[in-house]
């Protein structure tokens, strides 16, 4: 987690709340006996933008950075459209968060750490590469898969998503590119109303997006099991060499923006076997990215469960 990133003020009626990490930390901080030895917290570097760059126009970088600008001179928040607001420490979130996911990704990718779990916030998977959306400023993941292969240190990348709302700003991201596969389960209909089966990419890289829509209240048996038919699906066609997740935990029973009935022991089960595929085909090669979870406690819960698979212990 960036230092600025609890800064983030989106006000505490919105749903994307400072009050969200704070839940993270917590929660995690209580499970340190069992993590201690296993997991380690680093400082990570800031993102330029340059490095934003590789995914978002530079209209969309320079908008994000004026009106959080604007924010720090009026000292107030700042929407940029219904759902997204920017307040005067955004800008530095932003950046804290894209760098702090390159950070994790090429330290996992250089062997210095065997995953990585990044507490990002504002969150990404909704920002194209045209526009901020869905309280998500900068897409971390996409800009970090560009940053893998634009340093030679990944060239087929996965990105698994199993955010409760669709990343239409990653898949539109990658949605023409054969090197980079998006998968992603997501609620239909819901939010950004993307995400249909028959979007599979485009050109060469067609093939190379998966979407999975669920109704809401899909049993959690069967949910698991669509995950695991979608994963084996995927790794059907494409072999990759680095993995990322968009982990979302909106999924869960009674979060306000959700309506998905999972439990964090089901992210666990997700975690824990993502990381097996992780071994099997990119030498464990994996790294976890924050994006939805609106119920703070249970959101807190999850994340145990998730960081627990990465550090190949049991579920609480």
């Amino acid at each position: 987690m960036h230092p600025a990133s609890p800064l983030h003020d989106t006000g505490w009626a919105h749903p994307e709340h400072q009050g969200r990490l704070r839940a993270l930390s917590s929660t995690v901080g209580k499970d340190m006996l069992a993590l201690v030895g296993k997991v380690e917290q680093r400082e990570c570097p800031d993102a330029t933008p340059d490095d934003l760059l590789l995914v978002h126009t530079q209209e969309h970088v320079a908008y994000v950075r004026d009106m959080c600008h604007s924010a720090d001179v009026q000292q107030k928040v700042l929407p940029l459209d219904p759902d997204t607001r920017v307040s005067p420490a955004s800008w530095q979130a932003a950046l804290g968060s894209a760098g702090a996911t390159m950070e994790a990704a090429r330290a996992v990718a250089d062997g210095r750490l065997r995953s990585a779990f990044v507490a990002a916030r504002p969150p990404g998977h909704h920002a194209t590469p045209h526009r901020p959306m869905g309280f998500c400023l900068f897409n971390n993941v996409a800009v970090t898969a560009r940053h893998l292969q634009a340093t030679g240190r990944a060239r087929r990348i996965l990105i698994v998503d199993w955010d409760v709302h669709h990343g239409n700003g990653t898949q539109d991201a990658f949605y023409d590119d054969p090197t980079v596969f998006y998968l992603s389960l997501h609620q239909s209909p819901w939010f950004p109303g993307t995400g249909k089966v028959s979007e599979t990419g485009r050109g060469s890289g067609t093939g190379t997006t998966l979407n999975v829509p669920l109704p809401a209240g899909t049993p959690r048996d069967a949910y698991m099991d669509v995950f695991h038919r979608s994963l084996d699906r995927a790794l059907s066609d494409f072999t990759p060499d680095f993995m990322l997740v968009s982990s979302g935990f909106d999924a869960l029973a009674g979060d306000p923006l959700g309506g998905q009935l999972l439990e964090p022991e089901d992210f666990h089960q997700m975690a824990k076997r993502t990381v097996e595929v992780a071994d099997s085909v990119c030498g464990g090669r994996v790294v976890c990215v924050l994006e939805g979870g609106y119920e703070p406690a249970r959101l807190g819960q999850a994340t145990v469960e998730v960081i627990r698979a990465l550090a190949g212990l049991e579920g609480r």
